[in-house]
């Protein structure tokens, strides 16, 4: 499906690039930002006076924000405008950003990070989309997604590396004053680019809508990543109210928190259609869902999230807990799988030109699959350089043409009215996919450690019988932590075992852990050739037959296409 966008293509001159220009750089400060909070999480507990749990709650809140509000922040750009929404947004996320690099706790922190960038960045993410359909079209619009994407993946590769290397040598601080600075270029550049077109009457914002889909949203997100601490049904390491621990009927809160989230999401579109029946706007046209091309890229887009952020939560765990790298030198490690990453994204377009997005997105799962086994294969304990670096190039190359092909997808599917919302859309299948594949990966690999070393422990001679016993008790009453060898025999020392007990018990937890990565990673693969299921309704026509065939439809009128192995509907 394509749709001819409001701008003619022969009135889109070079210059224009320069509006790509300010969009990829808006896309690669929203998220190089969580990136580098990743690897900085170390120098932020010293600086602050907290703990890791008090910046993984940053994390977390940062990205509950992000899923609970695209929505909203995706109508207010029917509502402000896209052009005005985007500088609004901006200046929202410089503010947060000046706060976090002044912040001199954690509640400040939270406040300037957590929830004001956040703010900001639901206003940005969908306004980008919106606004690269309002400047281009057709081969150009797609390149232009292509570049969007490229560079969002390539920030999420090179955030370690940026974060790593200016928290090492300066201070975690610098990196978002620099954000500070880099959001005053764009505003200052952002009148560059052409407006999009605003509607002839302004909606009015559904408060009920908005609140029910981000409370909806937030509870489904909070419970996905709260799911490897309370667990998704045996309850582990249970939350309590009132020194009473909330585990309902024996399970764990997870699945209850789900349904919840669920329970409120079937009533924003119960809602929401009311709202249609009467003649009010409404936050989200529920009539998008239903086009089958959009639905496609945004579950496809969703499994491309899974998969990446979850090998994104392996092999930082490989790089600094097994091999003892720093956040720099781990950065440095994944500089293949970045520079391929862009280098397939501005690919991607030219080969859906002669083949069509369908076989190039396909192409992409498929190589995220081989280089997950690739980087499977070279997980040990010492580093087989080359052939890691291969699979994470491999890698790249899946990630970079997936990136290429899903954001024209998504925003080529709807009229160019209707751009805000699939923005919106587009960014809450990121956020969720982000969520699960941090959530349902590092399940993976924690019960994989888990039972591993239960399994290693209960065979191995040198362990007596009554330490076998005492270690598979501790370890179903509590999951083991993520350390290293050393940490580990340190741990057991201070528990009581002797010292060469717990020697053997710690080289146990270690091949333990491998496995557990191993497994992780296979999972990942798993996940990208399940991935094929969503692409079967992406279009399957070359993008350039699709612009053939939309050249003579009427200016700003949506061209509904179906490819010869697809049916399309366009509510």
């Amino acid at each position: 499906m394509s749709v001819t966008g409001s701008v003619p293509a022969s009135s889109t001159p070079a210059r224009s690039w320069v509006a790509v220009a300010i969009l990829a750089s808006a896309q690669f400060v929203m998220v190089l930002d969580s990136s580098v909070m990743n690897v900085s999480i170390s120098q932020i507990c010293v600086d602050l006076g907290t703990t890791v749990q008090g910046v993984q709650a940053a994390i977390t809140l940062y990205t509950l924000v992000m899923a609970a509000f695209m929505l909203l922040g995706a109508k207010l750009g029917d509502i402000w405008g896209r052009d005005r929404t985007f500088a609004v947004g901006l200046a929202v996320y410089a503010a947060g950003s000046l706060t976090t690099a002044i912040s001199p706790n954690l509640a400040v922190l939270l406040f300037g990070w957590s929830l004001v960038e956040g703010i900001g960045a639901v206003m940005v993410v969908p306004a980008i989309a919106a606004l690269i359909a309002a400047n281009y079209e057709g081969r150009q619009r797609a390149l232009a997604y292509g570049i969007i994407g490229g560079v969002a993946a390539a920030a999420v590769a090179a955030g370690p590396l940026i974060g790593g290397w200016v928290t090492t040598t300066f201070t975690w601080r610098l990196v978002f004053v620099a954000e500070v600075v880099i959001v005053a270029v764009i505003l200052l550049f952002r009148r560059r680019m052409r407006p999009s077109p605003r509607p002839d009457v302004k909606p009015r914002l559904d408060v009920v809508g908005a609140g029910l889909s981000a409370s909806g949203l937030g509870l489904v997100v909070f419970a996905i990543l709260m799911s490897s601490t309370w667990g998704w049904v045996k309850p582990v390491s249970t939350p309590t109210i009132a020194g009473r621990e909330i585990t309902p009927l024996g399970f764990s809160v997870v699945p209850f928190l789900i349904l919840a989230g669920l329970g409120l999401l079937w009533a924003f579109v119960e809602w929401e259609q009311r709202r249609r029946r009467l003649g009010r706007d409404a936050l989200l046209d529920l009539a998008m869902l239903r086009i089958e091309t959009l639905r496609a890229g945004l579950m496809t887009l969703g499994m491309q999230q899974l998969v990446l952020l979850g090998t994104f939560f392996v092999l930082p765990v490989y790089l600094q807990v097994v091999l003892g790298l720093d956040a720099f030198e781990t950065g440095k490690r994944l500089v293949p799988m970045s520079v391929m990453m862009l280098v397939a994204a501005l690919a991607g377009p030219r080969a859906a030109a002669s083949g069509s997005p369908k076989r190039v997105a396909q192409a992409g799962l498929a190589a995220l699959a081989v280089g997950a086994l690739m980087l499977l294969g070279t997980i040990d304990v010492e580093l087989n350089s080359i052939g890691f670096a291969v699979g994470l190039a491999v890698y790249g190359v899946g990630a970079g043409l997936l990136a290429s092909q899903l954001g024209n997808v998504i925003m080529s599917s709807v009229a160019p009215a209707q751009t805000n919302e699939a923005g919106g859309l587009q960014g809450t299948a990121q956020n969720l996919g982000a969520s699960l594949g941090t959530a349902l990966i590092g399940a993976i690999l924690l019960i994989g450690l888990t039972s591993g070393f239960v399994d290693r422990i209960e065979t191995n001679p040198d362990v007596p019988a009554d330490v076998q016993a005492a270690l598979t008790t501790a370890v179903e009453s509590k999951p083991l932590p993520v350390v290293t060898v050393e940490q580990a025999e340190e741990l057991l020392v201070q528990a009581g075992l002797p010292a060469d007990q717990a020697t053997v018990v710690a080289a146990d937890y270690g091949q333990a852990l491998l496995d557990g990565l191993r497994n992780a990673l296979g999972a990942a693969a798993v996940f990208a050739l399940l991935g094929f299921w969503f692409t079967r309704k992406l279009p399957g026509r070359s993008t350039a037959a699709a612009a053939a065939t939309a050249a003579p439809a009427a200016e700003g009128e949506p061209d509904v296409e179906a490819g010869p192995d697809e049916e399309t509907s366009a509510a």
